[in-house]
């Protein structure tokens, strides 16, 4: 029977994606690990440059992984780089125009927030060509190519799985600030427990977000741990016992009141067992192959393949995914983890349709 949740979600292998950018279609290469001992690569004539949002490069999220597929595309291709780290919204425009201005072929932008400037920048620059990641441009541009996830495919596992593990009944997820490449991860979670509580007669409550209303609790940034902390620490006394912050680097500071609290976490974007200091807490991550996609982008751009076509990744084409459970496998029954394989293919075949006014399309 074909079931239609109010979400988006799904799961994908770990192993990040691997195929070529295309509109809505498959998922990029994964980008390859590097290999210290092997020869550089012989340097092309082709500049590609990356402007984070207020995370920065170490926020173990969307703007780490972006820059890591900068860096893998450094030693493999050969290309020319810069990058620009934004502290505060203000730094936005200034660094994408520098990035122009230092004659850089290709300009990523990482996030949301970089959609309005780096709009302008592509309209006012039509011989450079953008990448937006996470959000569309506000309007299509000949220059210009989003590159976007339906996370709530993936977070719909994760809200499964959270559902099937909670001792107390009860879940939560809070987020960075509310915009749709957020709230897509919470209402896809949200319908995972919903999916939960339909095929096993529960009653496990989501916290942090109501899906109907679009109302939860948020932040207010990305960078921000104390806030971070303070939100986690209000879900928890709510008696959530396994949380989702999606929050980028505030995200991170869920990690201690979690631990105190003996409780479990979800990371987003990367695997936070191998991207946070919190491992020990995280049951698994819903990640996003941000680093494969950059990769992919800047080889279309080397090669004279650039595109604008956006590039949306999905659980069919990997380009979403669900990490590993790593320390809590055990804690995992099998017949969770066989339902939510069943459920992955149900999303990939089109019987199960996990819909979110937030998912990218």
């Amino acid at each position: 029977m074909k079931r239609s949740f109010k979400t988006s979600g799904a799961l994908a292998a770990t192993a990040a994606a691997a195929l070529i950018l295309s509109a809505c279609g498959e998922a990029p290469d994964e980008a390859p690990e590097t290999d210290e001992s092997a020869p550089a690569a012989e340097e092309v004539d082709f500049k590609a440059c990356l402007v984070s949002d207020e995370g920065g490069w170490d926020d173990r999220s969307f703007n780490q992984s972006a820059h890591e597929g900068l860096e893998d595309a450094i030693a493999d291709l050969g290309i020319d780089h810069a990058e620009a780290q934004s502290t505060a919204e203000s730094d936005y425009a200034p660094n994408v125009d520098t990035m122009v201005q230092q004659g850089c072929d290709l300009v990523f932008g990482v996030g949301f927030m970089l959609e309005e400037g780096l709009t302008l920048a592509a309209q006012d620059n039509p011989d450079t060509t953008f990448a937006l990641i996470d959000s569309y441009f506000q309007e299509e541009l000949e220059n210009g190519k989003p590159l976007v996830f339906n996370t709530g495919e993936a977070a719909y596992l994760a809200g499964y799985v959270a559902a099937a593990v909670s001792e107390t009944g009860v879940v939560g997820t809070w987020g960075g600030i509310q915009i749709p490449s957020v709230t897509v991860f919470m209402d896809g979670f949200a319908d995972g427990v919903e999916r939960y509580n339909t095929d096993n007669d529960a009653d496990v409550r989501v916290v942090g977000w109501d899906k109907d209303s679009q109302q939860g609790s948020f932040s207010g940034d990305f960078s921000n741990q104390t806030q971070g902390r303070a939100v986690t620490e209000q879900l928890l006394s709510q008696d959530a016992d396994i949380i989702m912050p999606v929050a980028g680097n505030a995200g991170v500071g869920a990690g201690p009141a979690i631990e105190e609290a003996e409780a479990k976490m979800i990371w987003v974007d990367s695997d936070g067992f191998e991207s946070t200091d919190y491992g020990n807490v995280i049951l698994t991550s819903v990640l996003k192959e941000i680093s494969a996609a950059v990769y992919a982008t800047i080889e279309e751009g080397v090669n004279g393949e650039f595109t604008t076509e956006p590039y949306i990744g999905t659980l069919e084409n990997e380009g979403v995914g669900l990490a590993p459970f790593h320390d809590f496998d055990s804690e995992v029954p099998d017949d969770v983890k066989e339902a939510v394989e069943q459920i992955r293919q149900e999303i990939i075949d089109g019987e199960t349709v996990v819909e979110s006014e937030n998912a990218p399309s």
